[in-house]
């Protein structure tokens, strides 16, 4: 908004010419986010502790500690990083860039999603939300919108193709089959971070180091110079990217402020879906769709977890892991809290790392 009334004035006022630059408003955006958190962070959690009497519901079948430690803690808090991502993507992208209101669209949507279950979790005061299916379907229809939309902006030898990392001329053209792919990504990140969110801080730390590596992603692609220079695909219009990815760290920086254990709120599904949407979408709008499977690595490997878990006890009756996902793991083998989540952390800084050497390596 800022960017759209601005511009047009730098002109005739000098100091305006700043907002011309994608650096400045991509670390305002960081700053808007994280004081919109700080301000409505209160008054938003004040008012979900009185409408939600018991918190988020506890699963039966969790670890035992959880019915303590967790048991009165409101969620739904992905709403304020919500609120805070938008007003200050809004405030400060360029709102005639079509990639921006696709990654808004995915973000919102996935969290209208997440929204809904977590308020049938607890109007009913039970740990199931909206049906499996029906949360999948709904994900897939944004999902699918998005990808058509994004195919429209790409240019022509981009639109259906997949990138692929450390290979500098690898393009491959997938066809109607890349619908598909992109598919699978929105919506498998999406649920990969919603599996990931069961420990105070464990999720949105790793969201937001992924978060910040696309940002440079994005900056990068979206420059014809650093893109050709670094030999990566260029999309026209990517780099404003940037901006929303900055309104992300700056949204999670101040949920993280509540977050931190012991949590004063749960981002719910209404966060971990709409943050794993967004994750998704940037990577298929930056041709690194597989690049995300390496800074989200920690998410994939949770995931993979439960799949594990899953297959292996309907085929053979066995579990391979004490509880999935992966976190769980450790807590029932006598790991505390705050071991898993710094460890975890640490990890998907390392897998953000090398994920950051495929910029370079080809």
């Amino acid at each position: 908004m800022l960017y759209n009334l601005l511009v047009p004035l730098a002109d005739q006022i000098a100091v305006l010419n700043v907002v011309r630059y994608l650096t400045f408003r991509t670390g305002a955006a960081v700053m808007t986010a994280l004081i919109i958190s700080f301000l409505l962070g209160p008054v938003l959690i004040r008012h979900l502790r009185k409408v939600q009497i018991d918190g988020q519901p506890i699963r039966d079948d969790g670890p035992e500690s959880h019915l303590i430690t967790k048991k009165g803690t409101p969620t739904m808090g992905g709403f304020l990083i919500l609120l805070a991502i938008l007003f200050s993507t809004l405030l400060w992208a360029n709102l005639e860039n079509g990639f921006v209101w696709i990654v808004l669209f995915v973000t919102v949507g996935f969290g209208a999603i997440g929204f809904a279950d977590d308020w049938m979790k607890v109007s009913r005061r039970e740990s199931k939300g909206l049906p499996g299916k029906a949360k999948l379907l709904a994900q897939t229809a944004i999902a699918l919108a998005a990808t058509l939309w994004i195919m429209q902006l790409l240019p022509d030898a981009l639109s259906t193709s997949l990138a692929v990392p450390f290979f500098k001329g690898v393009l491959l053209n997938l066809g109607w089959f890349f619908v598909v792919v992109s598919l699978f990504v929105m919506v498998g990140a999406s649920n990969a971070v919603n599996l990931t969110d069961g420990l105070d801080g464990l999720a949105i730390v790793p969201v937001m180091i992924a978060i910040g590596v696309f940002a440079l992603i994005a900056y990068l692609v979206g420059h014809s110079g650093f893109s050709g220079y670094l030999q990566l695909h260029y999309v026209p219009g990517s780099g404003e990217l940037a901006v929303f990815c900055g309104a992300l760290v700056g949204a999670s920086l101040g949920f993280l402020w509540f977050n931190a254990p012991p949590a004063a709120v749960f981002m719910g599904d209404t966060g971990s879906l709409s943050l794993g949407g967004a994750l998704g979408a940037i990577s298929v709008i930056t041709k690194h769709e597989l690049v995300l499977a390496i800074v989200g690595g920690l998410f994939v490997l949770e995931t993979v977890s439960v799949i594990v878990q899953v297959a292996s006890f309907k085929l053979t009756g066995r579990r391979v892991f004490r509880m999935a996902p992966l976190h769980h793991h450790f807590e029932k083998k006598g790991w505390a809290e705050s071991t898993i989540v710094i460890r975890f952390w640490i990890i998907a800084t390392i897998l953000a790392l090398i994920g950051l050497s495929t910029l370079k390596l080809r």
